[in-house]
Formats: C-alpha cells, sequence, structure tokens
C-alpha cells in the first residue's frame, strides 16, 4: 500500500513539474507575441510610409514614387520581397535620374496594408491598377517586374494592352516557364502564414537578420535602409498573403499560360546566367527567354551575373541598357 502512494506522489510530482513547465513556456510565447505586436505599433507609428498610402478595397496601399521623366516605369516585386521600395532604392535611385519611377507594394508587403481577398492574377492586377489611379499615376506604363511579377505583367499587357508602353522583365517568371522546365509550380505551407504574426520572423531579424538583407557590395545601401528592411521583414516576413500568393500559383498559371508578349510591344529582359540549370535537352533559362520573344518585333536579352535579385548588384548596368532601350523605342 505504502508504495502504491509512494509512486501516485511521484506520478503528481512529475505532472506538476511538466504542467508547470508547461504554463511558463505558455506565459513566454504570450508575452512573446504581446511584445512583438506592441513593438510592430511601435515602429511603424515611427517610421511612416516614406510613399503615398491610397485606398483600394478599403484598405491602405503604398506607392512610392521618384523622379520625373516622360516615361513612368513601374517596378514590381518578386514573392515574398518584404520591403520592395527599400529593396529596389538603388535602381530607384539610378532610373530616377531621367524618368518618372513608381513601387507600387501590394497588400501584404512593405507598408501596404493585408487583406482578405484572394491573391489571384486578377485581384493582383487590378488592385494595382486601382492604386496608380488613386495616386494620380498616369500611363501608359513601362513595366518593370522582378521574378514572379511577370506573370502579372504579362496579364496586365494582356488585358490592359493601351496602359502598357513596354515590358523591362528583372530575370522574371513567365507561365509557360514550368511547362517548358518541366517543374512543379510553387507552393508554401499555409503553417507559415503565422510566422509574421508570431513574431517568428522578429525572433529571426534578432538573432540572423543577414537573411532579410540584400547580398550588396558595402555601401550600396544606407544603414538605415538595412536597418528598416530589417524592421520591416519583423513586420511582414512571411504572412498570409505571400502565403496565399505562392498556393495560387498553379491556378494563376492556369489563367495566363496561353497568353504571351504582343509581337507590338517592346520587351527587353534582363537574365540571370545559370550554368548550374541546363536541362538534358540543353534547355537553360536564356533558351526559354528566347523562345518568349521570338515573334517580338523590338525585343532584347540581356544576360547578366548575379543573383535573382539582379538590382542588388547590377543596378548601374541595368540602368544604363533601360534608357538605351527606352532612347530605341522612342526612334522606332
Amino acid at each position: 500500500m505504502e508504495h502504491i502512494v509512494q509512486t501516485k506522489k511521484k506520478k503528481n510530482k512529475a505532472w506538476t513539474i511538466t504542467r508547470n513547465t508547461l504554463l511558463v513556456i505558455a506565459a513566454f510565447l504570450l508575452g512573446w507575441v504581446g511584445f512583438h505586436h506592441a513593438m510592430t505599433a511601435y515602429e511603424q507609428s515611427k517610421h511612416p510610409a516614406p510613399g503615398h498610402l491610397v485606398e483600394v478595397d478599403g484598405k491602405n496601399m503604398h506607392v512610392y514614387t521618384k523622379g520625373k521623366g516622360e516615361h513612368t516605369i513601374v517596378l514590381l516585386p518578386g514573392l515574398g520581397t518584404s520591403a520592395p521600395v527599400l529593396d529596389f532604392e538603388p535602381l530607384i535611385n539610378e532610373l530616377a535620374r531621367s524618368n518618372q519611377v513608381v513601387v507600387v507594394e501590394p497588400f501584404g508587403y512593405g507598408w501596404s496594408d493585408q487583406t482578405n481577398k484572394e491573391r489571384s492574377v486578377d485581384n493582383i492586377v487590378e488592385e494595382l491598377r486601382m492604386a496608380l489611379q488613386k495616386a494620380n499615376i498616369v500611363g501608359p506604363y513601362i513595366l518593370m517586374p522582378h521574378s514572379v511579377s511577370g506573370i502579372y505583367s504579362m496579364y496586365y499587357a494582356n488585358q490592359y494592352p493601351e496602359e502598357v508602353e513596354a515590358i523591362i522583365g528583372n530575370d522574371i517568371t513567365l507561365p509557360q516557364a514550368l511547362e517548358y522546365f518541366n517543374e512543379p509550380a510553387p507552393t508554401m505551407p499555409s503553417y507559415m502564414g503565422m510566422l509574421a504574426p508570431a513574431g517568428v520572423t522578429r525572433l529571426l531579424s534578432y538573432t540572423s537578420p543577414d537573411q532579410f538583407l540584400p547580398e550588396a557590395e558595402q555601401g550600396t545601401y544606407s544603414d538605415e535602409n538595412l536597418n528598416m528592411t530589417t524592421l520591416l521583414s519583423a513586420w511582414k516576413g512571411a504572412n498570409n498573403n505571400v502565403v496565399n500568393e505562392a498556393n495560387e500559383m498553379q491556378n494563376t498559371i492556369v489563367k495566363t499560360k496561353g497568353m504571351s508578349f504582343s509581337p507590338d510591344l517592346p520587351v527587353m529582359l534582363f537574365a540571370r546566367e545559370r550554368k548550374d540549370k541546363v536541362s538534358v535537352e540543353g534547355k537553360t533559362n536564356l533558351t526559354f527567354y528566347e523562345s518568349q520573344l521570338s515573334h517580338v518585333k523590338t525585343s532584347k536579352l540581356i544576360p547578366l551575373e548575379g543573383h535573382h535579385y539582379l538590382h542588388w548588384t547590377q543596378y548601374k548596368e541595368m540602368s544604363d541598357q533601360i534608357n538605351r532601350f527606352i532612347d530605341s523605342i522612342e526612334h522606332n
């Protein structure tokens, strides 16, 4: 009997320790989430959007402009770029010397709000158009997409050809690429959407901030820029809008894979030279882009060395090539 009592006492003690440990962990996690949201509110009040916030579908969307010129270049970010305005800054500064440069941060990015609307290609393009209109930025535009925004730009140009003067791709994704390379559409686990609101991205920004920062030579980005990029990564990081956008990609490709660049639309593509990605059939990203431009009357393909984010290091070369391309369009 005494043995049974002692066993029960040991079990009760073990359960008490386990329960108290779990309560401490839960209290810490709740405290961290509260701290994260309090810090985010404080930081957002201290660091307002550098551009203009315009109302789109009842939410605020951030539109940043710099420079003046006869042409308006609209920079569009790749999937998951937490702070597009800051990420594009060196390229913006170069292009703004002779052009009006605009960055529209989609919902879930930068200083823009998040939205409950599906991240379909239709919604994303319509929101972009509405933001430009609300900001009184008149087209036609030169769309300059990075990565997945290449698909959105192709959709935009097919739906509203009179609003697009040209497309300049920055190592873009196009809807035909997956079939060309026989690859699946990207996806993200749904739990990733909880990382930002739970404060996980903030914790990562404290412990390993370099993973959120551009891979560029020292001095390319100011300390202020890099600090703000880290903050915005803590605010937004992987959020539900980004996750939904990734998981909508298969539907986006289905809707757009029959589209192509109009023969009369000037198109220039910057392409990262990738010697590591050559298929058995000898297909590369350069051969893919060539296939997409073969019918376009005014086109140019420019291979560049660098990261997928070519503008981190090649912003000067890209700006020079863009201005030359614009000049060639004007004289055609």
